[in-house]
């Protein structure tokens, strides 16, 4: 593709724009509009990854307000009105200059900002109201159009060929995590992952994802994920170890995400080091169990059902099936939730959780991931990331969901 064939239609923003306010309506009715300052949001309110803050009326033309690359802007965004500023207290003037003038009460991207800037912001606008809007981006962004749908099918087409296809024919046993993770790079790579995956939360990163060997995948982890990981360093605790390695009668965990055009799908493959005979029972029992979760979770997830209600689903199966204890986690890695929104990052809304109580809707993606950690062993399980329809939910990255074998 061009470079001009990436951009974001007007159309496709537009649609983007109107949900925005309706959910802004519905969350923050007392805000007459929305400001957002995270680069994410403004990439999705108006197609340029811009350094600056975006404004959205609930009524008239939006304005990106550019700090640095207006030009660039210029080129990429079908943002009519693109003005450049240098501080906050520009804002309010520029902002009627352009027709969009700020009203008394402003909803604001608080996760957006740190506390320094957002105190900054309150000082350079006096005398208006702010509150949260986060809600309602997170809801706007969490309903997928077919523009945006277009590509994560394509992404999660291309993830479960690198993972499913490709990566069994270049890995093998007795190579290292980081071996093996630059074999992972290899292939995503050749397949047009393009390089740069985002966290939503504050604080959180990603490289690659998680490469874990046997008990590596029980690895005391700070991610918030179920999968252990030792990483690369502990200043860098991603992708994989060189110094573990990938023994014979042990599995391998790879939790690993694919970018294409800005979003992401996610996905773990279980490899297994021998041949299936060679595979325990216990770990049979405990991967079969985690297809059988996913299965009832994207048979169950129509419009409708509430991610809190699936959540508890899940913890009764794990209850009866005896897997409680190492459901999505050994000790301190057991993780709260068993799916998360996915797209532009990779923690998007909803979330698989206690709490979520809004239901799902046609056109929500999300990234299903029941894993079991297995004591002495390590963690094995899926992740797969799934598209709600009108049926169910279905899978956009593959159909194959056993442990691949290899020798």
């Amino acid at each position: 593709m061009s470079h001009a064939e990436y951009l974001i239609p007007e159309s496709e923003l537009s649609t983007r724009w109107q949900k925005c306010r309706a959910m802004l309506r519905e969350t923050a009715p007392e805000a007459g509009g929305l400001l957002a300052f995270s680069r994410v949001n403004i990439y999705y309110l108006s197609g340029t990854l811009g350094m600056g803050v975006f404004w959205l009326p609930l009524e008239g033309e939006p304005v990106l307000f550019c700090r640095k690359g207006l030009e660039r802007a210029g080129i990429e965004s079908a943002v009519r009105r693109k003005v450049a500023f240098k501080s906050y207290g520009q804002l309010e003037a520029l902002a009627a200059e352009a027709g969009s003038p700020l009203p008394e009460t402003l909803a604001v991207e608080t996760g957006g900002l740190t506390m320094q800037l957002g105190e900054l912001l309150r000082a350079k606008l006096k005398g208006k109201r702010f509150v949260p809007g986060d809600m309602a981006l997170g809801l706007a962004r969490s309903f997928k159009s077919e523009w945006e749908l277009g590509i994560m099918r394509r992404c999660g087409a291309l993830h479960h060929e690198c993972l499913h296809e490709l990566l069994p024919t270049v890995i093998r046993p007795g190579m290292s995590e980081r071996e093996i993770s630059h074999r992972i790079w290899e292939v995503f790579y050749s397949r047009g992952h393009m390089g740069v995956m985002r966290m939503g939360s504050f604080g959180e990163e990603i490289f690659l994802g998680h490469v874990s060997a046997g008990e590596s995948g029980n690895y005391s982890s700070a991610f918030n994920g179920p999968l252990g990981v030792q990483g690369e360093h502990p200043a860098i605790p991603y992708m994989g170890s060189a110094g573990n390695v990938w023994r014979m009668g042990q599995p391998l965990a790879c939790d690993v995400g694919f970018s294409l055009e800005g979003y992401a799908t996610d996905k773990t493959q279980v490899y297994w080091a021998g041949t299936d005979a060679s595979i325990p029972d216990a770990v049979r029992s405990a991967h079969s169990f985690c297809m059988d979760v996913q299965a009832w979770l994207a048979e169950s997830m129509v419009p409708g059902a509430l991610p809190s209600q699936l959540y508890a689903g899940c913890l009764e199966m794990a209850t009866k099936a005896g897997m409680a204890e190492g459901f999505m986690g050994i000790g301190d890695n057991q993780v709260p939730f068993v799916g998360h929104g996915i797209g532009l990052t990779i923690d998007g809304y909803p979330v698989i959780a206690k709490g979520f109580d809004r239901p799902l809707e046609v056109g929500m993606v999300l990234a299903l991931e029941p894993k079991q950690g297995v004591p002495g062993v390590g963690m094995v399980g899926v992740e797969n990331t799934f598209e709600v329809t009108p049926q169910g939910a279905a899978c956009i990255t593959g159909d194959r969901f056993e442990m691949v074998c290899v020798e």
